[in-house]
């Protein structure tokens, strides 16, 4: 109970702290969108033992829910285009998302993650382990992300909204989700970094509308 707490409901407590009397504090629920121009799911695979290339979902979609008062109840969604998918080689990225080879992207577009749970956590350190599921071409799979709480506060770019921060890694067998091809001349283990910036949501619409207005005015 705690280290949900801790992790993912801390940015939840920071802006109940900021805004809201401590007698309301209990029923204080607080939903973070994940902020896409900082924010990043990057994997990598060995190529026939020579080299280890990388790619990048560029979109990446979602939210962080934190509930303080059942901590059990937060959490975590998200979505990412496989057409964001960028491996910096544009003969790489077609083969990869319309080849039908790997991703089968005409008919599972998204590639989405749901949290399930947390443990393991460590609050001096700030770590703890994210349980969830994750599904690619349409097939869902239990992962466990090993996480990182990076800061929770104000932030500055957004007149000092609560916001988080985090990073998180695992590693996933691609023939789980369909993708076997060239296995094991290509490695069948992707190794997953991800890093996350997430703003609390109303100020996150309030900069969008700003920027909107100030694009539409030629500010």
């Amino acid at each position: 109970m705690s280290l949900l707490r801790d992790m993912l409901a801390a940015g939840a407590l920071a802006a109940a702290c900021i805004a809201t009397p401590a007698a309301a504090l209990a029923d204080r629920i607080v939903t973070y969108t994940i902020d896409p121009t900082h924010t990043q799911v990057r994997f990598s695979w060995v190529h026939v033992g020579f080299s280890t290339p990388a790619a990048v979902f560029t979109e990446v979609n979602g939210s962080i829910t934190g509930n303080h008062d059942h901590p059990e109840k937060s959490s975590v969604e998200v979505s990412m285009p496989v057409k964001s998918l960028d491996s910096f080689v544009p003969a790489l990225n077609d083969h990869l998302i319309n080849s039908g080879d790997y991703f089968k992207t005409a008919e599972y577009p998204q590639v989405t993650f749901r949290s399930t749970g947390l443990r393991n956590g460590n609050k001096a350190r700030g770590t703890f382990q994210l349980l969830g599921e994750l599904t690619v071409n349409g097939i869902t799979r239990p992962v466990v992300l090993d996480a990182k709480r990076n800061a929770v506060g104000g932030h500055p770019f957004y007149d000092n909204a609560p916001a988080a921060g985090f990073n998180a890694t695992t590693t996933l067998k691609r023939s789980d989700f369909g993708m076997g091809k060239y296995v094991p001349v290509v490695s069948d283990e992707l190794k997953v970094d991800i890093t996350v910036e997430a703003i609390e949501s109303s100020a996150w619409r309030k900069a969008l509308e700003k920027r909107a207005a100030e694009a539409a005015s030629g500010g």
